[in-house]
């Protein structure tokens, strides 16, 4: 059940109606969570920032997206998964790959080690010790991509809690 409506944005409020008004002219319109976060002009410039931010790391989008499927899967967010299940299809990603993904791994070790490291950062990151952020170095991973790790988890925190706050359901798919 929907707990917070999507707003127009003609009746967004402050600069939360700037900024749907600067997506309309962009892409022609807003989707649903984005009109959502509406409500919070703080909140979805801040949302946008970081999404905006996120889309210039140096992680791999193939890696992204089983990174936010590992994520979604233990936020339990199914708008979120739904996305990102299509988005990962759009980039290449099998089915085996999501499957992998969503269950926290992936056939490729080094890949494995980063995603295994994503979950820790999003359940325990208190827990994560040097010998694992070592472990990252040895197959090759960089700090910048180690550090990156925290955005892509935080954007994935952000936008699965704050669909579930609000009851935003997975669209309906066709079969």
């Amino acid at each position: 059940m929907r707990r917070l409506a999507p707003l127009d944005p003609a009746d967004a409020p402050g600069k939360a109606k700037d900024l749907l008004a600067d997506i309309v002219s962009r892409r022609g319109g807003v989707g649903d969570m984005v009109a959502t976060m509406a409500h919070s002009p703080a909140l979805l410039e801040g949302y946008l920032d970081l999404s905006r931010a996120m889309k210039r790391v140096k992680l791999p989008r193939t890696l992204s997206e089983k990174i936010s499927l590992a994520v979604q899967e233990r936020i339990g967010c199914g708008t979120c998964l739904q996305a990102h299940t299509e988005a990962g299809r759009a980039v290449g990603l099998s089915e085996t790959d999501i499957a992998l993904a969503r269950q926290g791994t992936s056939t490729d070790v080094r890949e494995a080690a980063l995603i295994a490291v994503a979950v820790r950062v999003l359940a325990e990151p208190s827990s994560i010790t040097d010998e694992e952020i070592a472990e990252l170095r040895k197959h090759g991973w960089s700090d910048r991509i180690i550090a990156e790790i925290v955005g892509v988890v935080a954007l994935n925190v952000l936008t699965g809690a704050f669909n579930l706050l609000v009851g935003l359901q997975p669209a309906e798919t066709a079969t």
